[in-house]
């Protein structure tokens, strides 16, 4: 028999069943499906997470004030890094740009409107570490730290939640009934690692300590960020880092560091760890589907098997060998497999990229581990649930086969 002819008798006999046929093949439609989807969500998380700190990049180190936390609550005094530490940390030779900053809420009011927003005291360099591009006017500069001057720079939702006209440059905003300047507008971009930067109002960082703030300890900050050369090593900036701050903080041997260094290269290759688990955890959970779908497939090959005994008998009689038989139930097996999964690769990249587009409005990574993994599924699953059907009908006796009834 040619392919051809093999291929037109599975599709007489499959086709012959419809209902049976059809039943057989949604579950390897909901199989491949269940899989297709699943490793949508696992790449969506794993991209949305990425995306997290894809701003900061990973070459950026984050130095928080405080020792670690314990139980809950965070040991030690929280007012342990200061400017000059940042200083002092610049002059590290894989330091490209340093900036110490101090955040927390404010209320802005513009006109009749009154807008509660984050507030971040900074450096200019700033703008270097998280990547930000100024869309109308520009960032302030060290003379303005160093002057505490009250310029503002503002996120474009801020912006809108004000009512500010569309080039709100020069105009005049109140940060706890103090008059600030709007010197430049941030360009939309998101979420980052450090919350929403379009929702946010970033002034010098003299000016939120001295004036908003009046804290006796102007120097003191909550937090140090900084970028470093890309051919730097991170953990050996780490080390340097460390060693640098427990020698200005005078802490000896044996004593808890006061600070926390955060790597984010070691994050997020952290987090790539995890999502990976995840999207394994999901994958293994979807593929359980599938199991369900090839004993399907194998019910149906066994009972088929049972229908064309007379069938079989009357092929064996007329010298058909038992390869021909196996090729033939195999084929009707793979046949049965590939439809299916065809039909669920099909459904499970329209479904997850459809609800992540229109519904979720998030744009869904497509990879062509799906079509790999249906292709796959549709030869491995069809030989393996096929092979016992084909086997048990080769080894049929045909004179007990043409006396089945």
């Amino acid at each position: 028999m040619t392919l051809g002819d093999i291929l037109k008798e599975s599709w007489l006999s499959v086709s012959g069943n419809k209902l049976r046929s059809f039943l057989t093949v949604l579950g390897i439609i909901i199989g491949v499906m269940a899989v297709v989807i699943m490793v949508a969500v696992g790449e969506t998380v794993q991209q949305s997470i990425t995306d997290q700190f894809s701003s900061l990049g990973t070459n950026t180190i984050v130095i928080r004030a405080g020792a670690a936390r314990r139980g809950g609550v965070r040991s030690g005094n929280r007012n342990t890094l200061t400017t000059l530490d940042a200083e002092q940390i610049r002059k590290l030779p894989d330091v490209m740009s340093i900036t110490p900053a101090q955040s927390g809420s404010a209320q802005v009011i513009y006109g009749n409107k009154n807008w509660s927003t984050m507030m971040l005291g900074t450096y200019p360099d700033y703008t270097v570490i998280q990547d930000i591009d100024v869309e109308h006017g520009a960032f302030f500069d060290m003379t303005a730290v160093k002057n505490a001057s009250t310029y503002a720079v503002i996120g474009p939702d801020t912006a809108r939640e004000l009512g500010l006209p569309e080039n709100p440059v020069g105009e005049i905003i109140r940060i706890q009934n103090m008059p600030f300047v709007i010197i430049g507008v941030m360009k939309a971009r998101g979420d980052s690692a450090f919350g929403s930067q379009d929702d946010m109002i970033i002034i010098p960082i003299t000016t939120l300590k001295k004036r908003l703030q009046g804290s006796p300890f102007p120097d003191s900050v909550s937090m140090i960020a900084l970028k470093i050369y890309q051919d730097a090593d991170n953990a050996v900036v780490t080390d340097q880092i460390s060693a640098l701050l427990r020698q200005r903080h005078r802490l000896k041997e044996g004593d808890e560091d006061d600070f926390q260094i955060t790597d984010m290269k070691q994050i997020m290759e952290t987090m790539d760890t995890v999502t990976g688990y995840l999207k394994l955890l999901l994958i293994s959970i979807a593929a359980v589907s599938l199991l369900v779908g090839s004993i399907g497939i194998m019910n149906m090959m066994l009972v088929s098997v049972v229908e064309r005994t007379r069938e079989i008998g009357i092929r064996k009689a007329v010298g058909a060998r038992e390869r021909v038989i196996i090729i033939q139930f195999l084929s009707e097996s793979v046949m049965i497999s590939f439809i299916g999964s065809m039909f669920g690769l099909i459904f499970g990249v329209g479904l997850s990229q459809g609800v992540g587009r229109f519904i979720l409005k998030y744009n869904v990574p497509f990879s062509f581990w799906p079509v790999i993994l249906s292709v796959s599924v549709a030869i491995i699953v069809g030989l393996a649930s096929g092979v016992m059907p084909a086997f048990r009908a080769a080894k049929l006796n045909p004179i007990d086969s043409l006396r089945y009834e």
